[in-house]
């Protein structure tokens, strides 16, 4: 267990932050490449997971993409690409300009058993009810702070959102350091840290093969070079839910202190998405997460998010 406070650009708190810590605005000779790879596109149509950035001339695109994964590796770990022209394009021509992006970041991996790549983010109607395997991103319910894909043995290292529409109301985007939090606990609950490396029960949202459990067991906090965290405390509540258990009483303090320690306004900041937009998060090192919201009653307005997941080791594959 880490007993002194983490020190370093990734444990930063609100007042820390400055828009040009994180913010990273495509340039105008940068959109004119992504404009010419439309244009492309349209008269040499593809399944976008097919395309690859090297099939394409985007200089100016890979040293925007640079910088996003420099923030990534080096700095907040958190970057908001400002911002896709998707006033002139498609759904699907915006993916596939996303996914070109974001490939320059890192590699895009399987977010389900099933394959599938390309994860549209919006409220289907469902509850995501333990062991449904409905994820929250499927509802309009807010979302703790979490880490995507907490109860996989190989989640993402970096998560990527496009902003294709917004919400009537709500839906704010929110990221906090996971070490800031450590550091917030260290000064506050030190008692409570020892359980949270141990292990918690995981809902594995039905992304498992026949005869498999349907529980995965891990630790909130991993040491390693670096603190990492895999944390959700809804798959905590629906894993310990399906097995028809309660969480230990260490366990409930410390799950409390994590979740007040998130209430404090000096540690998230808080963000509008915009259409056009692109947020990358290091997976392991911050929490993100979005307040609940009411979507507009036409189908073609509601809120509309696209999901990526980024990992450079291991399979292209779910497990890794």
């Amino acid at each position: 267990m880490i007993a002194h406070p983490i020190e370093g650009p990734s444990a930063w708190r609100r007042a820390d932050i400055r828009t040009e810590d994180y913010r990273v605005v495509l340039s105008p000779p940068c959109l004119d490449e992504i404009r010419r790879v439309v244009d492309e596109i349209r008269a040499h149509p593809l399944p976008t997971i097919l395309h690859t950035p090297a099939d394409f001339d985007m200089t100016n695109c890979h040293a925007a993409m640079a910088e996003v994964r420099r923030i990534l590796k080096q700095g907040v770990r958190f970057a908001v690409v400002d911002r896709l022209p998707v006033e002139e394009l498609s759904k699907d021509e915006a993916e596939a300009v996303y996914w070109l992006l974001a490939s320059m970041v890192a590699r895009p991996v399987a977010q389900k058993l099933d394959g599938t790549m390309i994860y549209n983010v919006w409220d289907t109607g469902k509850q995501a009810l333990p062991g449904s395997g409905v994820r929250p991103d499927s509802t309009n319910i807010e979302i703790r702070f979490h880490i995507d894909n907490a109860y996989n043995t190989t989640p993402p290292e970096i998560v990527g959102l496009l902003c294709l529409r917004t919400a009537k109301s709500g839906g704010t985007s929110r990221v906090l350091s996971f070490q800031t939090v450590y550091n917030a606990l260290l000064a506050r609950h030190q008692e409570l840290l020892p359980r949270l490396y141990e292990p918690f029960w995981f809902d594995r949202q039905r992304e498992f093969f026949p005869g498999e459990p349907d529980t995965f067991s891990a630790p909130v906090f991993e040491d390693g070079d670096e603190l990492r965290a895999r944390f959700s405390v809804h798959q905590i509540n629906s894993g310990y839910a399906m097995r028809g258990e309660r969480v230990d009483n260490q366990g409930v303090a410390a799950l409390a202190a994590m979740l007040e320690t998130f209430e404090d306004p000096e540690i998230p900041i808080d963000f509008e998405f915009q259409p056009g937009e692109i947020q990358f998060v290091d997976n392991r090192t911050l929490g993100h997460s979005r307040t609940e919201y009411e979507d507009h009653p036409e189908p073609d307005r509601r809120r509309h998010l696209v999901r990526l997941w980024l990992r450079d080791h291991g399979r292209r594959a779910y497990t890794g």
